[in-house]
C-alpha cells in the first residue's frame, strides 16, 4: 500500500539554545493513504470556502476570530479515523547531549529525531513519501542522508522519496503544523486557559477521549513518542 507522511515541527531551535523559552521539541508528522491525499485537501479546501479562510492556516494563526475553522479541522481529522493518523516526537531541551551523541551538530540531531519519528510507524511492504516542511539546511543532503538512514532500516519497504515542500503549497503540512502545535503547546504548558488555543485542544482531547500525553507505541490515531534520552521507549 502507498502512504503520504506530511511533516512540520515545533522549537527546532531548542536543541542549541542557551536560553530556552519552552522545554520540549517536536516533530509531527501526518500520515494517510495516498490514494486518500486529493479527497482530503479537497475537504480541506470546502472547509476554508466555508468559514472564509484565506491564505495560510497553522498553529500561530489559531485566534478568537478563527476559532470554528479550526475545530472544523479537528473534526475532520477525527472523521477519518485510522485513515488519517499523526505521530510525533516529544524531545525535552535539558536531556539533549548534542556534543556527546551528535557531534555538536544541531541539524544532524534535528534529522536523527526526525528519523526516530518516522522509523516506528513504517511497515513492511508498503511505498512512503514523505514530504518535510521546507527548513534551510547547513547542508543540502539531509533529506537524501534521511531517505537513506530510512531505506536501509526498512529494507521490505519502499521509502520512493523525502522531499520539502514549503507549507504555503500544501494544506496537509498545514493540517501538520496545526496538531504538532498542539502537542508542544499541551508538552510545554504554554496556554492560557480560555484562550482560542486553549479551546482548540480541549476540543481535540474532547474527540481523543484523554488528553494529550505521551501514548503507547500502538496508539494510532494521535501517538505521542515521549523519548527517553536515557534509552527505551
Amino acid at each position: 500500500m502507498k502512504f503520504d507522511v506530511y511533516c512540520d515541527e515545533s522549537r527546532p531551535d531548542l536543541l542549541c539554545s542557551k536560553n530556552p523559552t519552552a522545554q520540549y521539541m517536536v516533530i509531527g508528522g501526518l500520515w494517510l493513504p495516498t490514494e486518500d491525499r486529493m479527497q482530503l485537501k479537497a475537504d480541506i479546501h470546502v472547509l476554508r470556502d466555508k468559514h472564509k479562510m484565506g491564505g495560510e492556516f497553522k498553529w500561530q494563526k489559531v485566534s478568537p476570530s478563527r476559532i470554528d475553522f479550526y475545530c472544523a479541522l479537528m473534526d475532520l481529522f477525527m472523521a477519518r479515523g485510522d485513515r488519517l493518523r499523526f505521530r510525533c516526537i516529544t524531545v525535552e531541551h535539558e536531556k539533549v547531549d548534542l556534543l556527546r551523541f551528535h557531534g555538536d551538530d544541531q541539524e544532524l540531531g534535528f534529522y536523527k529525531f526526525y528519523y526516530q519519528m518516522l522509523h516506528h510507524w513504517i511497515l513492511d511492504f508498503n511505498e512512503y513519501v514523505v514530504f518535510c516542511d521546507f527548513k534551510s539546511n547547513r547542508l543540502g543532503t539531509r533529506l537524501s542522508e534521511l531517505q537513506r538512514c530510512l531505506m536501509s532500516a526498512n529494507l521490505t519497504s519502499d521509502i520512493v522519496n523525502v522531499q520539502a515542500t514549503r507549507s504555503k503549497e500544501s494544506v496537509l503540512i498545514q493540517m501538520a503544523d496545526v496538531l504538532t502545535g498542539i502537542a508542544a503547546a499541551r508538552f510545554n504548558g504554554s496556554l492560557k486557559e480560555g484562550s482560542a488555543k486553549w479551546q482548540l485542544i480541549r476540543h481535540l482531547e474532547q474527540a481523543l477521549g484523554v488528553e494529550i500525553q505521551a501514548t503507547f507505541r500502538s496508539e494510532q490515531k494521535f501517538n505521542v513518542f515521549d523519548i527517553d534520552l536515557s534509552g527505551g521507549w
